[in-house]
């Protein structure tokens, strides 16, 4: 059965908008080599629309830093889910729309045949923490306190406590730690 792996970055406090966090090179190519290890990603609309058309775009631009192509590369090369009520078309051509079924899709992707199965963004990863498919969790904590906006699993609401344990971290040049945690 293929894992669901639920990756985000975080600041010390917590917070994981999108802007509280500035990932270095060392920690895009982290995110790199786990878009490699997945033929899937997943997302919620908000998540997608900041994903895309950026990365498609970076791909593009051969003025971009290694680290930036090489991960923009990887971001396209994936298959994409995107669960959207309101999104009426995919930016890219290996992005397809499911519009209800969060439960039931992502049960046909985990007994699927395949590398692992990555999801992003928020709403969504919350959702399926809720529904304990989240096999994996990847935190990249970032040394910075941002003091305000959304924070990790902020609203989750579980029937028990969801025990994990430490299968790997790594410490970057730049102070980012990475955590990589299993369920129990």
């Amino acid at each position: 059965m293929r894992s669901l792996i639920f990756a985000i970055n975080i600041t010390l406090d917590g917070c994981c908008d999108h802007t509280a966090a500035n990932p270095d090179d060392e920690v895009l190519e982290y995110f790199t080599d786990l878009t490699r290890e997945v033929d899937v990603q997943v997302f919620g609309r908000k998540t997608y629309e900041l994903m895309v058309p950026y990365w498609p775009d970076v791909a593009k631009d051969l003025s971009s830093s290694k680290a930036d192509l090489a991960y923009a590369r990887a971001f396209v090369s994936v298959n994409k889910i995107v669960f959207s009520r309101s999104l009426d078309s995919a930016g890219d051509s290996n992005t397809r729309i499911v519009r209800t079924g969060l439960r039931d899709e992502i049960l046909g992707l985990k007994q699927g045949h395949g590398k692992d199965i990555l999801v992003g963004g928020v709403d969504i990863p919350t959702q399926l923490i809720e529904l304990g498919l989240v096999d994996e969790f990847r935190f990249m904590v970032h040394p910075v306190v941002a003091g305000k906006g959304r924070r990790l699993l902020d609203g989750v609401s579980l029937h028990e406590k969801l025990q994990l344990r430490l299968a790997d971290s790594k410490t970057f040049k730049s102070g980012c730690i990475a955590l990589r945690y299993l369920r129990k």
